[in-house]
C-alpha cells in the first residue's frame, strides 16, 4: 500500500477533533464498563458465553470491517469496477451461511474456546499445536495491516506522524481489550459498526449526486473502461483478458469456495464472536444475522471507488499522483463539510480499530488457552490465566505495531491479506472439512494436511508465480490459484496419510463428525424460539436469496 497523496490533507477543524475525542472517550468508557463482568478467564476470552445473537451478529460483521473492507474494497472498485461484488456475494455470504447452519453446532457443542482446540479434539496434539502457532502468527500480521493502514491515512488526512498514529491507536485498542476482554471488544464493535456506516453512507450518496446518479456513473465508466467494467462477469471467460487477472473458474473455486470458506469458517477472529453467544441457537444465528448487512455493505465501499474513478479518471495510473487506495480520502476531501468530515474520519479510525481488535482478541485467546495453558503452564488457577491473558494482549499489540511495517512491502493491502489467507486459512479449512465429514480421517492426517497445504500455497506463490514459471496475470489471480493448490495438496496428503495410519477411535468422534451426536447435544430452547427470525435455516435461506437477487442487475 502506498502513502496517500500529500494533497489529500483534510481541512479539519475543532468540531471534527471534538467528534473524534468524544468517540475515543466512549470507547474507553465501554472498556471500563465491561470490566465489571470479567471475573473468570471464560468471561475475558468468550464473554462468559452470555451475549445475545443481535450483539454477536453485529460484532461479527464489524470485526471484518477493517482496512480491507473500507480502503481496500473501495480501491478494488476503482481499479476493477463492479467485479468487487464477488468478494461479498460469492466470497462471503455462502460461507457465512455454511458456518451458521453446519459448523457452529460442532464448535459450540464441543465447548471449545478456540478454533484450534477443535482440531485437538478431532485429531491430535501435533495438529492442534501447529494450527495454534500458525493462527497466532497470522493474527498478529493481520492486526499489523490494520495499524499500518490507519497510520498512513491519519498521517495524510490529519498530519499526525505515522509512528504517532500507530502508537496511539495501538494503545487505545490495548487499553479497552485489556480492561474489558472480549465483551469490551464486541460492544465496541457494535458501536463501530454504526459509526463506520455513518461515515460511508454520506460519501456514497454525495458521490452519486456528484456524478449524476447511477446512470451518470455507469455512462462515464463504460465510456472510459468499456462495458465489462460495470459487469460482474464481463471478461471472465477462460482465456479472456481482464484487469482482475482471474476467470470464472478461479473466481468460483479460488475465491468463492477455498478462500471464502477457509476465511469465514476457520478464522477465529470471526468465529470467536459466535462462540460468545448465550446458547447454540444464538451462536448459529450470529453469522446469519451478519450476512444481511454484509449483502449491502458492498454498495457503501464499491460506489465510492467507482465515483473516484470518474472524478479522477487517471487515478491509480502512472500519470497520476493518486493511488487506488486514495479513493475514500479523495471523496472525503471533495464532498464532506466539517462535522460530517469529523464523523467520516472517526469512521475510518473505527474501521481500523475494529479489525485490529478482532485479531488481537483472538490472538490472546489462542495463545493463552491453546499454547500457554496446554503446553507450557498446565493446571494453574483460573486467575493465573486471566492475568496472563491480559499480559499477552499487551504483547500482541506491541507485536502488531512491529508487523505494521511488514505491510509496507506490499503495493496493495487487499493483495497482502488475500496472500496471508491462502497460506494460513485455506490449509486449516481443508483439515476441518475433511475431518468433519470423513470418519476415517486419521489422527496424524491433520498435521500433515496443514503442513502440505501451507507449503504448497507458499511454493505456488513465491516460486511458481513470483519466479515466472507459470504466467499468472496479477497478484490477486495468483492468490486464487495458491488457494486452490493449497486445498488440493492438503486434501491429497490427508487421504494418503490416512491410508497408512490409525484412525481416531469412533467413540471419541461423537459430536465431532457430521452424522454423530454429542452426548450433551440437548439444547434448552430460547423463549419465543418459534418466531421465524429465530430460525437459523430461514435466516440462512433469506440471506442467500437476497444475495442472488442483488446479483441480477450485474448479470444482465
Amino acid at each position: 500500500m502506498q502513502y496517500l497523496a500529500e494533497g489529500l490533507r483534510l481541512p479539519t477543524n475543532g468540531l471534527d477533533y471534538t467528534i473524534l475525542a468524544i468517540y475515543f472517550v466512549v470507547v474507553l468508557g465501554i472498556g471500563f464498563a465491561a470490566r465489571a463482568s470479567v471475573k473468570t478467564s471464560l468471561d475475558f476470552f468468550l464473554s462468559g458465553r452470555s451475549l445475545p445473537a443481535w450483539v454477536t451478529g453485529l460484532a461479527f460483521v464489524a470485526a471484518n470491517l477493517g482496512a480491507t473492507e473500507v480502503l481496500g474494497m473501495a480501491a478494488t472498485g476503482a481499479q476493477y469496477g463492479v467485479a468487487v461484488v464477488h468478494w461479498y456475494w460469492i466470497g462471503a455470504i455462502p460461507a457465512m451461511v455454511f458456518l451458521g447452519l453446519v459448523m457452529m453446532p460442532f464448535y459450540y457443542r464441543s465447548k471449545v474456546r478456540s478454533v484450534p482446540e477443535f482440531l485437538l479434539q478431532r485429531f491430535d496434539k501435533s495438529a492442534h499445536l501447529l494450527s495454534s502457532i500458525l493462527f497466532a502468527f497470522a493474527a498478529i500480521l493481520i492486526a499489523g495491516v490494520n495499524l499500518y493502514a490507519l497510520s498512513i491515512v491519519v498521517e495524510a488526512l490529519l498530519g499526525w506522524p505515522q509512528w504517532v498514529a500507530i502508537v496511539v491507536a495501538g494503545l487505545f485498542v490495548l487499553v479497552y481489550i485489556t480492561i474489558g476482554g472480549l465483551s469490551s471488544a464486541i460492544y465496541n464493535e457494535v458501536l463501530q459498526f454504526f459509526v463506520i456506516l455513518a461515515a460511508l453512507i454520506p460519501i456514497t450518496l454525495l458521490g452519486l449526486k456528484r456524478v449524476g446518479g447511477w446512470d451518470g456513473l455507469s455512462g462515464s465508466l463504460e465510456k472510459q473502461h468499456g462495458a465489462d467494467f460495470m459487469s460482474a462477469w464481463g471478461g471472465t471467460g477462460i482465456g479472456d483478458a481482464n484487469p482482475l487477472g482471474a476467470n470464472w473458474l478461479t473466481i468460483i473455486l479460488g475465491l468463492g469456495f477455498v478462500l471464502s470458506f477457509g476465511y469465514w469458517t476457520t478464522n477465529f477472529a470471526e468465529v470467536q464472536r459466535a462462540l460468545s453467544a448465550k446458547n447454540l441457537s444464538a451462536a448459529k444465528r450470529t453469522p446469519l444475522i451478519a450476512a444481511f448487512p454484509k449483502i449491502f455493505i458492498v454498495f457503501a465501499v464499491m460506489i465510492p471507488g467507482l465515483v473516484a474513478a470518474v472524478v479522477v479518471p487517471k487515478i491509480g495510473t502512472p500519470g497520476s499522483d493518486l493511488t487506488y487506495n486514495d479513493a475514500i480520502p479523495l471523496l472525503m476531501q471533495e464532498l464532506l463539510p466539517n462535522g460530517v468530515l469529523g464523523i467520516a474520519v472517526t469512521g475510518l479510525l473505527a474501521a481500523f480499530m475494529a479489525g485490529m481488535a478482532a485479531n488481537v482478541s483472538s490472538f490472546n485467546t489462542v495463545f493463552t488457552t491453546d499454547i500457554w495453558q496446554r503446553y507450557v503452564k498446565k493446571d494453574q488457577p483460573d486467575a493465573y490465566y486471566l492475568k496472563f491473558g491480559r499480559l499477552i494482549t499487551a504483547v500482541g499489540v506491541l507485536a502488531s505495531i512491529g508487523t505494521a511495517f511488514i505491510a509496507a512491502s506490499f503495493s496493495n493491502i487487499m493483495t497482502y491479506l488475500q496472500t496471508l489467507f491462502s497460506f494460513f486459512n485455506v490449509p486449516m479449512f481443508v483439515v476441518f472439512i475433511i475431518g468433519m465429514f470423513w470418519k476415517r480421517a486419521s489422527m496424524k492426517s491433520g498435521v500433515w494436511g496443514l503442513v502440505a497445504g501451507t507449503t504448497a500455497a507458499m511454493v505456488n506463490y513465491f516460486v511458481i508465480y513470483k519466479q515466472g514459471i507459470i504466467d499468472i496475470p496479477s497478484d490477486q489471480g495468483a492468490n486464487f490459484v495458491s488457494a486452490i493448490v493449497g486445498f488440493v495438496a492438503g486434501a491429497v496428503v490427508m487421504v494418503a496419510v490416512t491410508l497408512f495410519t490409525a484412525p481416531k477411535p469412533e467413540a471419541e468422534l461423537a459430536g465431532l463428525v457430521y452424522g454423530t451426536e454429542s452426548p450433551d447435544a440437548e439444547e434448552v430452547p430460547e423463549e419465543g424460539d418459534s418466531a421465524w427470525y429465530r430460525k437459523p435455516a430461514l435466516l440462512g435461506w433469506g440471506a442467500m436469496v437476497l444475495a442472488a437477487l442483488c446479483y441480477l442487475p450485474y448479470s444482465l
